[in-house]
């Protein structure tokens, strides 16, 4: 099982560590774990560091999902994978090395397990990655169908110390296609 997340997983702080500490920690009842890995923007020296951080995060992303599933837990465990923003269809020019910028109008999000269907693939965009052409999906929808995975009610009322309603999620849908 160590092997599959890598060469890395003994290096306390390593991607492939932490996904094994969440997996550990799902085990034993915890009920939210965030993996971030840092650095992960390439605005400066694209091709030199793409390379680096797949590796540091496909083979340790892919071994979390398959243990979750071999030890029976991902029926019951959203697994969600996304940055904060899409990137730039076309390279900046960058004096330590093209890169690539924050770019909003795209991105891409995975989310499996948790009773999220498999295989499905919604949305589309231009062949050049900067617009979406299919099936928009709004940052709003996806935060509702993360809220209804787990359980929670996207537009639940609450009220707040002084008894002022507040709607949990204002905006947005559960996504059909995906539950």
């Amino acid at each position: 099982v160590l092997d599959r997340y890598g060469p890395d997983v003994h290096k306390k702080g390593s991607f492939a560590f932490n996904c094994l500490v969440a997996r550990r920690l799902l085990e034993r009842g915890t009920r939210f774990v965030q993996l971030m890995h840092a650095g992960w923007d390439q605005h400066s020296n694209l091709y030199s560091q793409l390379e680096i951080q797949c590796r540091d995060t496909e083979g340790p992303s892919a071994a979390l999902v398959q243990d979750l599933k071999d030890r029976g837990l991902l029926e019951d465990t959203l697994v969600a994978w996304g940055g904060e923003f899409g990137r730039t269809p076309r390279l900046n020019t960058d004096a330590r090395g093209p890169g690539r910028d924050h770019w909003s109008q795209a991105f891409s999000l995975t989310m499996g397990g948790g009773g999220i269907k498999t295989g499905v693939v919604l949305g589309a965009t231009d062949k050049h990655a900067a617009e979406v052409t299919e099936r928009p999906v709004s940052v709003e929808d996806y935060a509702a169908t993360v809220y209804h995975t787990l359980g929670m009610q996207p537009k639940k009322v609450y009220r707040t110390l002084d008894g002022r309603p507040t709607e949990s999620l204002p905006e947005g849908r559960v996504i059909p296609e995906l539950v």
